[in-house]
């Protein structure tokens, strides 16, 4: 995961909504930037998502991930200056594959098939987005830790 160092007023205003939810501030959840593709790359440090086991604990992983992709839809459509949305996630799957005995680092992306311009005009025209987001944990190696598949929806705000 090479993220793009971008820190502008819309992720900066994504980085404190975020940490002002209890849970993503207990995790200690800081914006890495945004990787090529447009995805949302985020950082948590282990010692503040860690098991019984010294390795990242499942719930970590499956939150990290979920808030790279839910950011990601966010962040594209506040970008697009359409800030009255709200994103949720509808259902997603995940995968743990090997444990991860060092900081956690998520990177989302769009499913193939999917693009950031189609999700902005879905909304602008029917107040309603819906894509299908990718997320994977890797550590230093390389090697995949967790990934999640899910489908995020963006509504208007009533």
């Amino acid at each position: 995961m090479q993220p793009i160092h971008l820190m502008d007023s819309a992720i900066e205003a994504l980085e404190r909504r975020m940490s002002a939810m209890p849970p993503v501030a207990a995790m200690q959840v800081r914006v890495e930037g945004l990787a090529e593709h447009g995805g949302l790359c985020l950082h948590a440090p282990l010692a503040a998502n860690v098991n019984d086991k010294g390795c990242a604990f499942g719930g970590s992983l499956a939150g990290l991930m979920t808030l790279a992709c839910w950011g990601s839809v966010t962040l594209a459509l506040e970008r697009a200056g359409l800030g009255a949305a709200e994103v949720f996630v509808q259902d997603s799957s995940i995968e743990y594959l090997t444990p991860l005995y060092e900081d956690l680092r998520a990177e989302a992306r769009l499913e193939p098939g999917q693009d950031w311009t189609g999700l902005v005009r879905a909304f602008r025209e029917r107040g309603r987005a819906r894509a299908r987001l990718a997320a994977s944990i890797r550590s230093r190696d390389g090697t995949l830790a967790a990934r999640l598949d899910g489908r995020f929806v963006a509504l208007a705000r009533s």
